[in-house]
C-alpha cells in the first residue's frame, strides 16, 4: 500500500461512527416523533387567557410532530364556553380534555395535581406537561412534579429541543442552558412573554373530550382552603398581556398621587404596573406588581414614573419593545436600560402629559 492510500484509509478510520452512535441517533428521532404535550389551560368567565396560547406556541417549539392536548377543570357553563375557545384557539390544538366538576371550581394545587397525574395515567403518558409562569401556573406545576417524582424546569425563555431549554437565572441578568435528562415527563412552566402568539389563517377546530371522573380519588387531606377572589371592575387591558404599560414607584408618595399614573394609563389604552416598593406601601393592590416577584411584561411601550429600577424590576421589564422613563435622579438604574429618559419631576411632566395627549378614541 503507498504512503497516500495509508493515509487516505487512516483519515477514513478516523471518521468511522462509533458503534452506538446509530443507535442514539434512533433514540432521538424516535423522542421528536412520540412527543405529545399536556398543556394546563387557564380560563375565565369563559375565555381562553392569552397566557395559555402563547403556551401552545411554546409547545409547538417541541417538535415538528408533536400532539399538543388542553386540559380544562372546572364546573358550569362557562367550563363548556372556554372548552369550545379552546379547541379553536390554535390550530396545533389536537385535543381539548374538559373535568368538570365541583372540585375544580377554584385553581387549588392539592385536586389540580391529582388531576393532572389522573389524566395522564387515563389517556396515555404524556412526554412533557406545561403551563405558563403565571400565579396559576406555579402555584399548580410545582406540586404536579412532586407528585411525579421529576424536576421542573421552570421560567422557559426559548426552546432548543425537546429536553434542552433556556431560563434566566440570577433575576434575568443570565441565561441557563438545561439539559433535562431525568426521567418523563418534562414538566415545564414557560414565560409565555418569549413566545408571541401570531395571526393564524388556518381554521381547525380540535376534539373536544369529557373525562371520565368517576373512578377520580382524593387521596389526601388538603391543607388549603379557597377563600375568596377579588377583582377589580376596569375597562384596562390585562397587565400580562398589554400593549401599553404605565408604571409608578414609591416617589408617588400616596394612594391619591398614584390616580396620576392611573389617568395616564386610561388615556393610553393601557394598563397600571407598579413597584414592589409601591406595592408594600398599600398604593395599590398586588397583583399590579411588575418585576421577578411580580408579573413579566413586554409591552409596546413601557413607561416608569418614579421607578429607580432595581434589579428584581428590571428583570421584570426587559423584553418591551420601548422603555420610557421619568425619574428626578440622574443616577437611577432605570436610565441605562431606558430607550427615553426624562430627568424631571413627574408631578409635573404626568399632568402636561396627560393635557397634551388626545383623548383615547
Amino acid at each position: 500500500m503507498t504512503r497516500a492510500l495509508l493515509l487516505r484509509a487512516l483519515t477514513k478510520k478516523k471518521k468511522l461512527v462509533p458503534p452506538n452512535a446509530h443507535r442514539s441517533i434512533s433514540i432521538i428521532t424516535n423522542l421528536s416523533r412520540c412527543i405529545s404535550t399536556l398543556i394546563l389551560a387557564e380560563h375565565e368567565s369563559g375565555s381562553i387567557k392569552p397566557q395559555t396560547v402563547s403556551t401552545v406556541v411554546a409547545a409547538n417549539q417541541l417538535g415538528e410532530s408533536s400532539s399538543v392536548s388542553l386540559l380544562l377543570a372546572g364546573s358550569g357553563s362557562s367550563l363548556q364556553e372556554a372548552a369550545s375557545q379552546a379547541a379553536s384557539c390554535h390550530p396545533s390544538v389536537s385535543e381539548v380534555l374538559v373535568a368538570d366538576s365541583d372540585r375544580f371550581e377554584y385553581p387549588l394545587a392539592e385536586p389540580w395535581a391529582k388531576l393532572v397525574d389522573f389524566v395522564r395515567q387515563q389517556r396515555g403518558d404524556y412526554s412533557h406537561i406545561l403551563a405558563s409562569s403565571s400565579s396559576f401556573g406555579k402555584n399548580i406545576l410545582p406540586r404536579v412534579a412532586a407528585l411525579l417524582d421529576v424536576s421542573p424546569v421552570t421560567d422557559v425563555v426559548k426552546i432548543l429541543g425537546p429536553n434542552e431549554f433556556i431560563r434566566p437565572i440570577y433575576a434575568g441578568n443570565a441565561l441557563c442552558r438545561v439539559r433535562y435528562t431525568g426521567p418523563g415527563p418534562c414538566v415545564l412552566t414557560i414565560r409565555t412573554t418569549s413566545f408571541p402568539v401570531t395571526p393564524v389563517t388556518e381554521s381547525k377546530k380540535a376534539t373536544i373530550s369529557q373525562i371520565d371522573l368517576s373512578n377520580f380519588k382524593e387521596e389526601f387531606v388538603s391543607r388549603s382552603r379557597y377563600v375568596g377572589q377579588s377583582t377589580q371592575d376596569t375597562e384596562r387591558p390585562d397587565l400580562g398581556s398589554a400593549r401599553v404599560v404605565v408604571t409608578g414607584g414609591r416617589a408617588l408618595k400616596s394612594v391619591e398621587n398614584f390616580k396620576l399614573i392611573e389617568n395616564l394609563a386610561e388615556k393610553l389604552g393601557g394598563a397600571v404596573g407598579a413597584t414592589r416598593a409601591a406595592v408594600d406601601a398599600g398604593y395599590v393592590p398586588n397583583d399590579l406588581q411588575v418585576g421577578q416577584t411580580g408579573k413579566i411584561v413586554a409591552p409596546e411601550l413601557y413607561m416608569a414614573f418614579g421607578v429607580s429600577g432595581a434589579i428584581q424590576h428590571l428583570a421584570g421589564i426587559k423584553d418591551s419593545k420601548v422603555i420610557v422613563a421619568v425619574n428626578k435622579d440622574a443616577d437611577a438604574p432605570i436610565f441605562q436600560v431606558a430607550d427615553y429618559g426624562l430627568v424631571g419631576d413627574l408631578f409635573e411632566v404626568i399632568p402636561e402629559l396627560l393635557e397634551k395627549l388626545p383623548e383615547k378614541k
